[in-house]
């Protein structure tokens, strides 16, 4: 695993770090002098040019610069000896993940698709309509997805990030070779007071040819095939919600609400004061559908009423489950169902003990699709709850702004 890869200006010298890696020391190069050095067990470096730059990382500037601008990331903060989180990270209070306030964990949310093939088909498909009317999360096994590929999703995460910081930054927004694949860090930290504890690199479908051609070569061919093994998964779920809702809807209907697919690889790296950060704040995800693959750390809570007050919230873990997918709501589904249908507000807290990884696909409308409630159910409900709009401006607008809770949906509120 590479530790650390980057560049500074110490007064009027340009130093370096290059070369580190696992059971491998690094060298510090100068104008004048090179040093060689090497990690200590507990993965932190003593070279006392390191230490001036983690003491350095409390200046904004430079702080952004290093892990926005350069592509360094939350990892190169860890990788860099880091022993507390820099001020930009820390999140206001009412943020925080308060353990107070946790619920406990979902139990009896997780549902077996093999049985939407059986007789049991009616009381599956109300049980995955339910859970979606109330906390808008749940869990499937047997969903056709083989289980080797999760594995191996997971270890191409790993891969992925354990780069070093020049080869991740090849894709950063303005440089990448393709627009279709962006890597990051946080949500938009351009917009963020307190940034989030989390790099990633997202990577949008158009054709498997461009899949091949554009996206990193450490993940291309599990997410290519994450992407496709999922599908039909997703198109049976939508299928079942959909007709829960007692209204017909054409399978190319369907097939536009589900058009544009994302995967990210999200990396949340170990962190010295995980109590006052969090890995992502508190959200709703915009698209219809999404998919999520946990590794077994945890840390993904979801908001269990979601009319609380802040003082009164309280949140559910939703647990690892070997073998699971996670499914939630998405802002798109909610307002298509003029509101019954809930897309979750959820959020993941940082460890002090690992990295933590995840691998989302995010199954949205394509860009030009109108989204707005099914016409049955306006007449039946008597009111529009939502407005319809073009779904490339609700993403504009969910992208122009930090993580705040369901304040997105107010976009395609009446």
């Amino acid at each position: 695993m590479t530790w650390w890869s980057a560049s500074i200006d110490v007064s009027e010298s340009k130093w370096s770090v290059t070369g580190a890696s696992e059971g491998r020391g690094a060298i510090l190069a100068t104008p004048r002098k090179i040093t060689t050095f090497v990690p200590m067990p507990d993965n932190t470096f003593t070279n006392p040019v390191l230490s001036q730059m983690a003491s350095s990382f409390n200046d904004e500037s430079s702080l952004f610069n290093f892990v926005v601008k350069d592509g360094n990331g939350v990892k190169g903060l860890v990788d860099s000896g880091l022993t507390e989180v820099p001020a930009r990270y820390i999140q206001p209070p009412h943020h925080r993940i308060n353990k107070q306030h946790v619920a406990g964990s979902l139990e009896n949310m997780t549902f077996d698709l093999s049985e939407l093939d059986g007789p049991n088909h009616d009381q599956v498909a109300k049980a995955i309509a339910h859970a979606a009317e109330t906390l808008g999360f749940f869990q499937v096994v047997n969903h056709g997805v083989p289980l080797e590929l999760l594995e191996s999703l997971k270890a191409a995460a790993h891969k992925f990030f354990a780069q070093p910081a020049e080869k991740k930054a090849v894709y950063l927004k303005g440089v990448s070779p393709s627009p279709m694949v962006k890597y990051g860090t946080s949500f938009v930290p351009e917009k963020e007071n307190a940034l989030e504890w989390k790099d990633y690199v997202s990577m949008t479908y158009t054709n498997d040819a461009d899949a091949i051609e554009f996206w990193p070569n450490e993940c291309k061919e599990v997410a290519l095939e994450y992407i496709k093994t999922s599908t039909e998964m997703v198109k049976r779920l939508l299928q079942a919600l959909v007709a829960n809702l007692g209204v017909k809807v054409d399978d190319s209907k369907l097939a536009e609400l589900t058009g544009l697919r994302m995967v990210n690889m999200n990396f949340y790296p170990s962190c010295p004061n995980p109590e006052l950060t969090v890995g992502v704040g508190r959200h709703s995800d915009m698209g219809t559908l999404t998919v999520l693959l946990q590794d077994g750390i945890g840390g993904l809570y979801v908001k269990k009423d979601e009319n609380a007050s802040l003082e009164n919230e309280e949140w559910i873990e939703i647990p690892p489950i070997d073998g699971a997918l996670v499914i939630n709501i998405g802002d798109t589904l909610q307002i298509l169902s003029n509101g019954r249908y809930k897309s979750a507000e959820h959020r993941v807290r940082t460890t002090s003990v690992e990295s933590r990884v995840s691998v989302p696909i995010f199954n949205a409308p394509m860009p030009a699709v109108k989204i707005g409630p099914l016409p049955e159910l306006v007449a039946r409900d008597g009111v529009a709850r939502y407005r319809e709009v073009i779904f490339q401006e609700y993403m504009n607008n969910f992208f122009a702004k930090s993580h705040d809770g369901k304040k997105s949906l107010d976009f395609a509120s009446t």
